[in-house]
């Protein structure tokens, strides 16, 4: 698993404690992230310059978070139109929000990866019960890449 820092934190602490280290949301992410009881909100920007706000089941992969989007979804098309996002969730001891660069993931292997998470994850709780429910290769996966905490 790949361990990166962020590009950048925000210590939003008003009391003067030193910012958290990395490791407490990362290891919160590893542990809690793959849940469908947890709701993670996207922002994204409409071609209009309005704000959109969608809430989606997230999962943490390899040191980045990965999200499904049907082309057909106002988040996919803000996405494709205008890459920047957020994703905000509220973990246990926890708020994180994530500023980057949503992109298309379309590696294979890392497609079939995250598409098995999401089988296993979210399968086992909701119990679909299609083969592919996330379409396999061709699952629309959208990677959200440089992430900030803050």
């Amino acid at each position: 698993m790949t361990d990166r820092e962020p590009v950048e934190t925000t210590n939003l602490d008003r009391y003067g404690f030193p910012a958290l280290p990395w490791s407490r949301p990362r290891d919160s992410l590893t542990e809690q992230v793959a849940s469908p009881d947890i709701t993670w909100f996207l922002g994204t920007i409409r071609p209009d310059g309005t704000p959109h706000a969608a809430g989606i089941g997230a999962l943490w992969f390899d040191g980045d978070l990965y999200f499904t989007a049907n082309a057909d979804t106002q988040k996919a098309r803000n996405v494709a139109w205008n890459p920047a996002a957020t994703l905000s969730v509220r973990l246990k001891g926890i708020d994180l929000v994530f500023d980057g660069r949503a992109s298309r993931t379309t590696d294979p292997a890392t497609l079939q990866t995250v598409a098995k998470l999401y089988r296993f994850t979210f399968d086992k709780v909701v119990g679909v019960a299609t083969a592919e429910p996330y379409g396999g290769d061709s699952l629309a996966v959208q990677r959200l890449t440089a992430i900030t905490p803050g």
